[in-house]
């Protein structure tokens, strides 16, 4: 039997048994014995299929990745939010290699990538997909670009993020697992658990092998996200949707579609409709910090911030500034709103605001 037959009988026998307390640890079981088998197919899927122009360089101050069907209009969208040359065409495939770009907004350097389009199944291998998923896993924004006539690609989108790992608008559940070399599998947590009992939980985790291990849930987490904390292996990526085309619409159509997806950002890249509007939003989801540097006995720099992600500390821009700043760093003095008063001594772990101003004072 192969994996996809294996995979489609445990999911029949899920549909098949009735969830209630008595089962739920049966359904957990089944659940990880999937996830594994649908990794195994990933990997089997993949294997020498590397294949060129898929071997990305990230650079500039953040990441974002265009992921959507063939011929939503991603190409033409590249080109009117960066500096990249993507080919335009009204036919599908026309991309058949990532294609990066460089939007500067706010004097933050934002690379964009544009991706071929996915198809159904992509997760699985199909059209070179788990490739194209994966320069998902690894962005600070993806932008799932839909046809205003094809919302419905949003579910097949964001199923296919899923089987390769991606939790898009999600945050990585606060739950260690520590294992240990005897006394079993010990449960503790500091909130209620709802969603799972402690049969369960070790029906789940000894399904990988471990059978002695403590947890501790600082979260309520469901069976699906216990088996991503086990694995280990997902990327918990911010997510905004576009609706392109929205040219070919009233707003009577867009108003009914809100009942279905209701946050997206209506544009038409091809007319050049919102463009400046979603700028600005792509920057705001990234959550980026400007900063501005005092040199000792000078006025800062008000006209070349450096660009850091939102919770950045003092010494994370020592680090982006060179490593004697790390090495030598003695303390910093700080003006802006993240300070009580200005100028006030801070040491390497103070968070930094947006425009803040900052100095650091070395060890001499």
């Amino acid at each position: 039997m192969g994996i996809e037959e294996k995979i489609k009988e445990i999911e029949e026998e899920i549909q098949k048994t009735p969830y209630n307390k008595a089962t739920s640890h049966h359904i957990g079981k089944l659940k990880a014995k999937i996830s594994q088998l649908k990794e195994e197919q990933i990997k089997r899927s993949s294997g020498g299929t590397k294949g060129e122009g898929f071997h990305i360089k990230k650079s500039g101050d953040a990441t974002c990745v265009l992921v959507g069907f063939p011929s939503v209009g991603k190409s033409t969208l590249l080109n009117e939010l960066t500096n990249a040359e993507s080919k335009v065409g009204a036919y599908q495939f026309t991309t058949l290699e990532i294609i990066p770009g460089v939007m500067e907004y706010n004097n933050a350097q934002i690379q964009i990538f544009d991706v071929p389009g996915i198809i159904t199944g992509a997760a699985g291998g199909k059209g070179r997909g788990k490739e194209i998923l994966s320069v998902a896993r690894t962005a600070d924004l993806i932008i799932i670009v839909l046809d205003t006539l094809n919302p419905q690609h949003l579910d097949v989108i964001l199923r296919e993020l899923h089987n390769v790992g991606v939790r898009p608008n999600q945050t990585k559940p606060d739950v260690k697992i520590k294992k240990t070399r005897k006394g079993g599998v010990n449960v503790s947590s500091t909130v209620p658990l709802t969603n799972l009992d402690e049969k369960t939980i070790r029906s789940i985790i000894n399904e990988y092998g471990i059978h002695n291990a403590d947890l501790l849930f600082r979260d309520d987490v469901t069976m699906d996200q216990l088996i991503d904390v086990i694995e280990a292996n997902k990327s918990y990526v911010p997510m905004m949707i576009l609706l392109n085309k929205v040219d070919l619409v009233d707003e009577a159509y867009l108003k009914e579609l809100k009942k279905y997806i209701p946050e997206f950002t209506p544009i038409s890249a091809n007319e050049k409709l919102n463009i400046d509007g979603l700028k600005e939003e792509i920057y705001n989801n990234l959550d980026l910090v400007r900063v501005y540097l005092k040199p000792q006995g000078r006025h800062a720099d008000m006209e070349d911030p450096l660009v850091i992600t939102k919770g950045s500390t003092v010494i994370d821009v020592c680090g982006k500034l060179h490593r004697e700043f790390v090495k030598n760093f003695r303390h910093a003095k700080i003006w802006g709103t993240s300070v009580k008063f200005p100028g006030q001594k801070v040491g390497p772990d103070h968070v930094l605001d947006d425009e803040d101003v900052l100095r650091v004072i070395l060890k001499k």
